[in-house]
Order: structure tokens, then sequence, then C-alpha cells
């Protein structure tokens, strides 16, 4: 009994540990998606709204990039083609982890909605671009996460394993996203 109960509290503080990190994660979202371009105060400013740009054919933005001609160009498009896809793989891997409901296509479609209500924000208020490649690129991203997930319940064959191999590594990736939250200016 007395055994069962350190355990009970070892995974009480894990899932505290993991939930934190997962709002530092959704905090950093918000910052790198929301606020890297503009300050809250320049938020409001009707002025900014006046040039903005959307795109709502797929894979438009993408092709641009491969056929841009100089070496600028496709450096750029490469790190925004990575980047939508990287910053979305915690969120696939935390919804899988924390979540009740582990079906995938359950995951990917909140997925889908967070990454549209990103862009129809950006696009409202005139930050950056709205771009449904970005969408396709976030999904793309969450799925990789999902099946991250997935991959390592195969392997170890155990939810709590899965969940302790998660906790170290979002450990290792909390101090990069402290990092990345309190000490790097984020003007993309």
């Amino acid at each position: 009994m007395k055994n069962g109960g350190i355990m009970n509290k070892r995974e009480r503080i894990k899932s505290v540990f993991l939930y934190g990190v997962f709002i530092c994660y959704i905090v950093f979202l918000i910052k790198l998606l929301l606020l890297s371009r503009v300050s809250l105060l320049e938020l409001f400013n009707s002025e900014r709204t006046l040039s903005r740009s959307i795109n709502l054919i797929p894979f438009h933005s993408i092709m641009e990039y491969i056929s841009g001609g100089s070496a600028n160009i496709r450096k750029f498009a490469f790190s925004n083609v990575v980047g939508n896809i990287v910053i979305f793989i915690p969120l696939g891997v935390y919804l899988s982890l924390l979540k009740k409901n582990k079906r995938v296509t359950t995951n990917l479609l909140f997925i889908f909605l967070v990454s549209l209500f990103v862009e129809v924000i950006q696009g409202l208020l005139g930050i950056g671009a709205a771009d449904i490649d970005d969408i396709i690129l976030n999904c793309l991203g969450g799925l990789i996460g999902i099946l991250g997930y997935k991959f390592l319940l195969l392997i170890l064959r155990d939810e709590k394993k899965v969940r302790t191999a998660i906790t170290v590594l979002s450990a290792v990736g909390l101090p990069v996203i402290l990092y990345l939250l309190f000490m790097v200016k984020l003007r993309l």
C-alpha cells in the first residue's frame, strides 16, 4: 500500500510538470504566432490592418518559395516551411498524451481548428500573412507529433513509460521554451 502511494505521488508530480510545460508551450505559441511581429500596443493600431496579406490558394506560397530565384528567398522559404511544421509537433504529442480521447482524427481536427483560428486572427488583425499553406503545414506538424506519440506507444508498449519518456523530453525542452519566451525577441 505504501509503495502504491509513492507511485501515485510521482505520477501526480509528473502530471503537474507536463501540464506546466504544456502551458509554457501554449504561451510560446501565442507569442510566436500572434505577438512576434507586433507589440500588444501595436495590436490595436488600425493603420496596421490596412496592409494585410491573405493566401487562400493551397500550396501557392510553398510553390512560390520553391521557384524563388534568390538564395535568401529559398532560405526564408525553407525556415518558414520547416518552422510551420516543427512548432506544431509538440501540440500533437501533448494532445495525444493529455487528452482521454486519443483518436488521431479527433486530435488532428483540434490542431486544424487551432491553426485556422490563428490564421483568421492574423488575417483580421493584419499580423504577418494569413496563409492556407500555414494551416496545411501546421496540421502536418501536429500529425507528426500524434504519430510520434503512437510510435512511442508501439515501442514502449505501456502508456506510463510513454508518459515518462515525454516527461524527460519535456524537461529537456522546457529550458529552450523558457529561453525563447523570455530572452529572445521574436520579430519574424
